[in-house]
């Protein structure tokens, strides 16, 4: 009785299968990232008070919120290829900022493969572009200056990139977009009701100087035009009729640009926004696990329903399984021509961090940074004795070896346990953390940059200067000079 009510439905049956098959084809879901640069925390669903980002919190409160998300590298070319690969830049060797730019090219391990690509063999179409306005004036797929920031260290296939935006897909093809937003670069955008200077409340560890008030005031003002834009895309999503079937990630690639933001492991630096929103995700929730950028890569995929590789380092972050991590890492390499490596481990109250170069100032010579006019003026105000005690650490001419914080009692990290005899115990269990996570990820800095591979980027960077600033090549190579001359002398 049952064979033949079998053989009854199986016409129907084949009626029915390329519908389900088209069905779930179209029921894929949508993956957008929105990846911000140079910003810290400045939103309203992280504490903010001074400006309103009713935009991304509208997403915390549709979406999960993470309390707890850090980068593994507070900076970005080498945050942006462990984040596109879902592995630690130390890992991969793209740990140093800019690097495999000149003669010399750093090739991902075979076993390695970025996520777009695992994406295209998915038959998802994929796009990385900036935000461009409404729907309707998206510039067309072979547009100029349209594609958005990579900066990864390494050889890439620029194909792994279908289009600059989503728009240009096929009919009912899912697609996995990412939107790169200026974020805390973008600090000379006019805004409509811009902050006044005089409402900012510094971080205690950097002076009440009008100068630094105003630049905080225009980060601040830069993360209300990232509001707008990021309302802008829900917008773009809203009118293609995608909104309701995509998941969206909201980040940073790292923390603010300061003196003790990008660059460093202070949770200035290293600290990220991360929210994600869409369909199968928790609603109206804040999660206060310790999460990397890294884990972007693994949870998009498992939500497309694509399998993880098994080298990937990133978890899913949504698992019915996942287990939290106890501790996260974060290394900061070479920065441009300035020679440098640390590593922090950050736990549920602590952070350990090793200066691996003690006897250098926190803030070696770096034409970036020393460019900027925060930067210029904190050097100001330390050669004329005006940062107070605390202001000062940032500016000092070598480091401890080894700094540990309570974060839960001294937020800021300004006071440094490494040397108390009561933290003895968290010291060394920390130093454990980061030693075991040497070896087990085979961090390829452990072994210095040789001469032939820095002296490559070094060229390109020279050159590129040349044809734009020009007045900063002494500056440039005196800086690379004196890399040498410390290295020749052990420090």
């Amino acid at each position: 009785m049952v064979k033949c009510r079998l053989l009854t439905w199986l016409p129907v049956l084949a009626l029915l299968l390329p519908t389900t098959a088209a069905a779930l084809e179209t029921a894929r879901p949508n993956i957008v990232w929105i990846v911000v640069e140079d910003m810290s925390l400045p939103f309203g669903c992280y504490g903010e008070q001074v400006i309103a980002t009713p935009n991304v919190d509208q997403l915390a409160q549709q979406g999960l919120r993470f309390e707890r998300a850090f980068v593994t590298a507070p900076v970005c070319s080498t945050c942006r290829s462990a984040m596109i690969t879902g592995m630690y830049q130390t890992s991969i060797g793209a740990h140093h900022h800019r690097s495999g730019r000149g003669a010399e090219k750093i090739h991902l391990p075979s076993t390695v493969r970025p996520v777009p690509q695992l994406f295209q063999d998915a038959g998802y179409f994929t796009a990385n572009g900036r935000f461009t306005g409404p729907l309707d004036k998206v510039p067309a797929r072979d547009a100029p200056r349209t594609t958005g920031k990579t900066d990864y260290n390494f050889e890439f296939d620029t194909g792994i990139y279908d289009s600059h935006h989503f728009s240009h897909r096929q009919d009912d093809q899912p697609f996995f977009a990412q939107y790169q937003l200026s974020g805390g670069k973008g600090r000379t955008l006019k805004t409509p009701q811009p902050v006044d200077p005089s409402d900012i409340t510094l971080p205690i560890y950097y002076p009440d100087d009008e100068l630094i008030r105003k630049d905080w005031a225009q980060y601040l003002n830069a993360a209300m035009n990232t509001d707008r834009q990021v309302g802008g895309i829900l917008r773009q999503l809203r009118d293609a009729e995608e909104l309701e079937n995509t998941i969206i990630f909201f980040l940073t690639d790292h923390g603010v640009s300061h003196a003790r933001g990008k660059q460093f492991m202070y949770e200035e630096g290293m600290r990220i926004p991360l929210v994600i929103k869409g369909p199968g995700v928790d609603t109206g929730k804040v999660r206060d696990d310790l999460v990397l950028q890294i884990d972007l890569a693994a949870t998009s995929l498992a939500r497309a329903g694509i399998e993880i590789p098994a080298v990937m380092q990133g978890q899913d972050l949504l698992a019915q399984g996942y287990e939290p991590r106890s501790y996260v890492v974060s290394a900061r390499d070479r920065c441009d021509e300035t020679v440098d490596r640390m590593r922090a481990v950050r736990s549920e109250q602590f952070k350990y961090i090793r200066n691996f170069y003690p006897h250098r100032p926190y803030l070696q010579p770096n034409a970036y940074k020393d460019n900027k006019p925060i930067i210029q003026q904190m050097r100001a105000l330390h050669a004329a004795g005006k940062l107070s005690p605390l202001q000062s650490l940032i500016m000092a001419n070598n480091r401890p070896a080894e700094e540990l914080y309570d974060l839960e009692n001294d937020p800021s990290e300004l006071v440094n346990l490494a040397g108390d005899r009561r933290s003895r115990r968290v010291l060394v269990a920390h130093r454990a953390m980061l030693d075991e996570w040497i070896r087990e990820t085979g961090d390829q800095g452990a072994r210095p940059e040789s001469a032939r591979i820095y002296d490559s980027d070094m060229q390109l960077y020279i050159d590129t200067l040349k044809l734009r600033r020009p007045e900063r090549l002494d500056e440039i190579r005196a800086n690379i000079q004196l890399m040498k001359q410390w290295a020749s002398e052990g420090k």
